[in-house]
Formats: C-alpha cells, sequence, structure tokens
C-alpha cells in the first residue's frame, strides 16, 4: 500500500517540478508586473473593496516595476565603474612598470656615482681622506671605506681618530652583515 502512494507522490513532484521549469523557461517575463486594469474589474467598480485591492495592486506593481527599473540602472552603473576601474588598473600596473625601471635606473647611476666616488677616495692621500670621511655621516662614510681598497680602508681608518674609527667600524659590519 504504501509503494503505490510513494510512487504516485514521486509522480504529482515530478510534474510539479516540469511545471516550474516551464514557467522558468519563459524568464523575467512571467516576472514583471503590468500596471493596467484588467478586464476582470470591468463589472467590479461597484464593489469597494474589490476595487481597494485593484488599486493596492496596481500601485504595487507601479512600485515593482520602478524597482526593477532602478536596479537595472544600479547594475548599468555598476558595469560602467567596473569598466572603469580595470582601465584604471592597467593604467596603474603601466605606471609601476614605469616606476620599476625608472629605479632600476637610479640606482644604477647612484652605483655608478658611487664607484666613481670611490675611485677618487682611491687616489687620495690616506690624510686627506679620513679628514673628509670624519666629516661626513658615518652611515655614508662605512660605505664608502667598505668598497675602497682594502689597503686604502686601512691606511684611512689608521688616519681617523680613534672613537670615530669604532663608530665606522661597526656600521661597516652592519653593512657586511645585510649584505
Amino acid at each position: 500500500m504504501r509503494r503505490p502512494l510513494l510512487s504516485f507522490l514521486g509522480g504529482v513532484m515530478v510534474l510539479a517540478a516540469a511545471g516550474q521549469a516551464v514557467m522558468l523557461m519563459d524568464g523575467f517575463s512571467r516576472l514583471t508586473a503590468h500596471a493596467e486594469p484588467s478586464e476582470l474589474m470591468s463589472g467590479c467598480t461597484d464593489v469597494p473593496e474589490a476595487v481597494a485591492l485593484a488599486d493596492t495592486l496596481r500601485e504595487r506593481s507601479l512600485r515593482i516595476d520602478r524597482y526593477m527599473q532602478d536596479m537595472q540602472r544600479r547594475k548599468d552603473e555598476i558595469a560602467v565603474a567596473e569598466r572603469q576601474l580595470t582601465k584604471k588598473l592597467v593604467e596603474l600596473r603601466k605606471l609601476k612598470q614605469q616606476i620599476g625601471s625608472n629605479e632600476q635606473g637610479y640606482a644604477q647611476a647612484q652605483n655608478d656615482d658611487i664607484a666613481r666616488l670611490i675611485a677618487v677616495y682611491d687616489q687620495m692621500k690616506p690624510e686627506q681622506a679620513a679628514m673628509v670621511l670624519s666629516n661626513l655621516p658615518p652611515d655614508f662614510a662605512a660605505q664608502i671605506l667598505a668598497r675602497v681598497q682594502p689597503e686604502t680602508g686601512a691606511r684611512i681608518m689608521a688616519s681617523v681618530e680613534p672613537g670615530q674609527a669604532a663608530v665606522l667600524t661597526s656600521y661597516m659590519g652592519a653593512i657586511r652583515a645585510r649584505k
């Protein structure tokens, strides 16, 4: 007794699902409201409840139509904003690449300048180089000392006062530790 009942209920469910599928195949056209007075109301104008209900339904239909139009407008605005953001993102990526290449160029130019500066210090007498380096910021002076020829650096360090030499040595150790 249960099996035929279950089969019958299953068949009813399948038919109901098929009916819903057919209704949904039509898409949103079935979901749009029409605020036009129906022909059913033609004979009911003397029943105030029916007229009030029809007016309420018509107002709701108009509100739904306005809401759907507003949603479509917002959807269009979002699509435009997405296109603008995508365009800006592409521009920003190009700028980032340009900045990266400029930074590489600046770094190369800076390294070239430092190499020329180191060559100058290699050519100076150790006492003169020590006097100049003593007046530079310790981190910059340590970078120069770390890059000059080891013999030249040793002679320059010997000419620097002991307190300044200790500071420069600690900066040079930090520079080597970073590398």
